[in-house]
């Protein structure tokens, strides 16, 4: 479904990441994972057009989207939800809702349908959709940015650290989330500083460090894995 060949992305002089290879199957969930400045949020940048790679391929669904632009990928069926959240917060949650069908050009009794779909998975926004977005709690607008971006159909999500800025009780919601959503199988790919709830939650994973990934494997084995629990768990190997 999402393939990476050897991916890099420079900064004049500066290496953001380099040789990233990744590959994620239909409804699987793999996270990426690596302490801040590692070069995570960069990577998905990269994937989802933001940023063009100076180097490698990046294939979606068998289609090659390098250097593509983010509108164009969108439409080919990669959701981006962005660190921060990024909402609208002077329109309503509906309004809000309303812009994710806007961007890849669906019609209007279309985006009727979805909202209908949207407000049946999450009850939350049904409820509050004539409310300002701005109004909303961190973690009610990060339940509207997943519902925007699945107002667009994707066929996989990148999640760029959704829990920052979240409370733990909210962290754990938002992974409950993102569960229910991999269960009903749809494809995440998720950036994560919050190491230890993305293995628990994933089905694979890899560690990036100095913009080069350095462990890969299973997210349970890495959850187990000496140098993963010293490094990102706070705990000792001796």
């Amino acid at each position: 479904m999402l393939t990476l060949r050897n991916l890099s992305l420079s900064y004049n002089d500066l290496e953001a990441f380099r040789d990233v290879n990744l590959s994620l199957k239909k409804g699987q969930w793999v996270a990426i994972v690596g302490a801040n400045g590692a070069g995570k949020t960069s990577l998905v940048r990269t994937i989802s057009g933001i940023h063009p790679p100076t180097f490698g391929q990046i294939l979606l669904n068998g289609q090659d989207i390098t250097g593509k632009e983010s509108h164009e990928i969108c439409k080919m069926g990669l959701g981006y939800i962005a660190e921060g959240r990024q909402i609208f917060p002077n329109l309503s949650v509906k309004e809000n809702l309303e812009v994710g069908g806007i961007a890849v050009g669906f019609s209007k009794q279309k985006i009727k349908a979805k909202l209908e779909e949207i407000y049946s998975q999450f009850p939350l926004l049904k409820e509050r959709q004539k409310q300002r977005a701005g109004s909303l709690s961190g973690g009610e607008q990060q339940i509207l940015t997943i519902g925007r971006c699945l107002m667009a159909e994707p066929t996989i999500i990148l999640c760029d650290e959704p829990s920052l800025g979240l409370s733990p009780l909210k962290v754990s919601e938002l992974f409950q989330t993102l569960s229910a959503l991999h269960q009903q199988g749809v494809t995440l790919l998720l950036v994560e500083q919050n190491v230890e709830a993305s293995l628990r939650y994933a089905d694979y994973a890899y560690v990036l460090e100095q913009g080069r990934v350095v462990l890969e494997g299973r997210a349970k084995d890495l959850l187990g894995n000496e140098a993963v629990k010293a490094a990102y768990l706070g705990e000792s190997t001796k």
